[in-house]
């Protein structure tokens, strides 16, 4: 079991969690999304962990293909910017958990880098912050992406008792 901490203040972000082999798939059948806020179910279940070795969030690089694009992260939509269709190039090993393993986690100021349709689609950075005003995750909670939560692998740290 591993709890994930915050690197700032030492305090514990998630109750005792147990880690998955792999991302498990994700559903895209609206019929799936919960009726109110129109969120996909958790990619992960509540009291599991996974490391995502893919790039997840900002900096978005220009992809190379542009008659064919990929989303711009895993399990995420395609993303048009000014310059064309891009790809994440941010961080790896993000930890994958389900947002309400986190419950202690505040949006940031005024919302900040939370902007989407039904809730924040998780493209603009960290937007989750401990009490000790330290950003350490990225909600993705959009009515048209994956509903997850990504502790930055950087501003936290596991550890197992």
């Amino acid at each position: 079991m591993t709890v994930f901490l915050c690197s700032k203040c030492g305090t514990a972000i998630t109750p005792e969690l147990a880690e998955l082999a792999a991302i498990p798939d994700l559903s895209v059948d609206e019929r799936d999304r919960d009726k109110e806020t129109r969120r996909a179910p958790s990619t992960i279940p509540r009291g599991r962990y996974v490391i995502d070795p893919e790039p997840w969030g900002p900096p978005y690089v220009v992809q190379e293909d542009q008659k064919n694009p990929k989303p711009a992260q895993p399990r995420g939509p395609r993303i048009c910017r000014e310059a064309g269709f891009v790809i994440s190039a941010g961080s790896r090993q993000t930890v994958l958990v389900h947002p309400d393993d986190a419950a202690g986690l505040q949006p940031l100021p005024n919302w900040e880098n939370s902007t989407g349709c039904c809730g924040p689609a998780g493209d603009e950075g960290l937007n989750r912050v401990r009490p000790c005003g330290a950003p350490v995750a990225t909600l993705a909670a959009d009515c048209f992406g994956p509903c997850e939560l990504h502790l930055d692998p950087v501003r936290t740290y596991a550890f197992s008792p």
